[in-house]
């Protein structure tokens, strides 16, 4: 009878501990995914907001910036309000050089709700703008939450360079002034 009760104890500690295996593996392995997840959603975000910026500052895409934009910032830009915002980037030209987009993503709690805030200089022939993008992911795909566009004032157009005045010639007459002034020889 004591051999038996062993025998069930040996059982039953061993099934705890393969059922503690088991639970130990899959919490490793949901934890490995919702990590893999995280750096995937950080990374896709990073690439929207640089799309967005592309699109929209360089590419002057209005049906991007109409079909991005979250509920509430379609009521803070209402259709005539966009077209305005498009205006204003379009009569800047095109950028001279290559915009540089920078920010990141963050999540709300450990692994959900991302969002992300980025700003970008855009260099254009006679002046440049900052961009300000934030973005979020809620459900689906990624969405522009709020968007500034601020113009710098022109800059001034370098003033002409002034050649110098060239040197006067050197004259082989000696230079008389106040100091070298000859006095009348005594006898003449």
């Amino acid at each position: 009878m004591k051999q038996l009760k062993l025998n069930s104890q040996r059982k039953t500690s061993g099934q705890v501990i393969v059922l503690l295996i088991i639970v130990l593996g899959v919490v490793g392995v949901a934890f490995w995914w919702l990590n893999s997840t995280k750096q995937e959603m950080a990374k896709e975000g990073t690439e929207f907001a640089k799309e967005a910026v592309q699109r929209i500052a360089v590419q002057h895409d209005s049906n991007f910036f109409n079909s991005r934009l979250s509920p509430q910032a379609r009521m803070n830009f209402p259709v005539s309000a966009q077209q305005e915002f498009m205006n204003e980037i379009v009569k800047l030209g095109a950028p001279v050089r290559p915009v540089d987009v920078q920010g990141k993503i963050e999540f709300q709690s450990q692994f959900f709700e991302p969002h992300g805030s980025f700003h970008s200089r855009i260099y254009y022939p006679a002046r440049y703008a900052d961009m300000d993008l934030t973005i979020s992911h809620p459900v689906g795909r990624w969405q522009i939450d709020e968007i500034a566009f601020i113009p710098q004032r022109e800059q001034p157009a370098p003033a002409p360079a002034v050649a110098p005045a060239p040197a006067p010639a050197p004259s082989l007459a000696p230079t008389v002034g106040p100091e070298s002034t000859a006095a009348p020889s005594p006898g003449g």
